[in-house]
């Protein structure tokens, strides 16, 4: 069993190749990163081509959803993105959060830092800035953001729970998050879950959907949604690396599902919530006898 600082250098040391490889590269492989596959195209990621704000130099064909496009991001708002990349949800966000907004783009990976630092200063976008740092220890003080949008990252990190954390910390009381990411329903094969290589891809690393929905609860977040959901087939040429043809069949009727999915949810207070409450309040007091 690998253990979490050896599949955190596996991811690092695999995101580093990736950022000096095209998105058409990145594409022909498993969220970019597992053993081409003619059959793998558009399998994790979502079409941004439509996307206002979308930067086809900062697409790495890496996610697995379009958070951006859920996450009610006003102008004016503080964003991060978890798990950067080359910036391409960073500059979704920043079409939305406009000029008066502010963008922080967070990655653990110093080549896709440079990457998307290029990319902003060619665009020459001042309110965007990327910082180098792993997200379940964010380089973030406590209560800075708006939104936090993420796209098929989380499912990188071997500790989720304390990233959720991190994510709560670091929003504005008051905030929210949309996050894509995948999920299992149903356990993967061993053989696949204990290779570094798969985890990479961003399979062998997704946990329950259940229990990634309860880390949430657990946090202290509410008005929690599922705005998306996806199923995501694994091609045969792949699993034939780790299973046999047996297993492969095994695993296709076995009844595990692996999704895509986009969550949303809030952090308790703020106007909003204080707004809510005083209306309860005068409802409360305008009731029958109660004045």
């Amino acid at each position: 069993m690998n253990t979490e600082q050896e599949l955190k250098n596996a991811v690092k040391e695999r995101y580093a190749r990736i950022a000096e490889q095209g998105k058409a590269e990145n594409a022909a492989s498993c969220c970019g990163a597992t053993t081409p596959s003619n059959k793998v195209y558009n399998i994790m990621m979502d079409d941004y081509s439509g996307t206002e704000g979308y930067v086809e130099d900062a697409d790495l064909g890496l996610g697995c959803g379009l958070p951006t496009r859920f996450a009610q991001i006003r102008p004016g708002d503080t964003v991060i993105d978890l798990g950067s990349g080359a910036g391409n949800d960073c500059f979704v966000a920043r079409h939305e959060t406009g000029a008066a907004g502010k963008v922080i783009g967070i990655d653990f990976t110093p080549a896709m830092i440079r990457k998307a630092r290029m990319n902003a200063e060619k665009l020459g976008y001042n309110n965007v800035e990327f910082r180098e740092g792993d997200i379940d220890e964010m380089p973030v003080s406590d209560n800075v953001a708006d939104v936090i949008v993420s796209n098929c990252v989380l499912n990188l990190v071997p500790d989720k729970k304390k990233v959720i954390g991190e994510i709560f910390r670091v929003l504005k009381p008051g905030g929210h998050f949309s996050i894509s990411d995948i999920v299992l329903v149903g356990d993967l094969p061993d053989a696949l879950r204990a290779d570094a290589e798969m985890y990479a891809g961003c399979v062998a690393g997704a946990i329950q959907q259940a229990d990634y929905l309860q880390f949430i609860r657990d946090a202290g977040f509410r008005q929690i949604t599922l705005q998306k959901e996806k199923p995501i087939v694994i091609p045969e040429d792949i699993l034939g690396k780790y299973l046999s043809p047996e297993g492969i069949e095994h695993f296709n009727k076995g009844g595990t599902g692996i999704f895509s999915i986009t969550v949303y949810a809030e952090k308790p207070g703020g106007k909003r919530e204080k707004a809510e409450d005083a209306a309860q309040v005068e409802k409360a007091c305008c009731d029958p006898g109660c004045c």
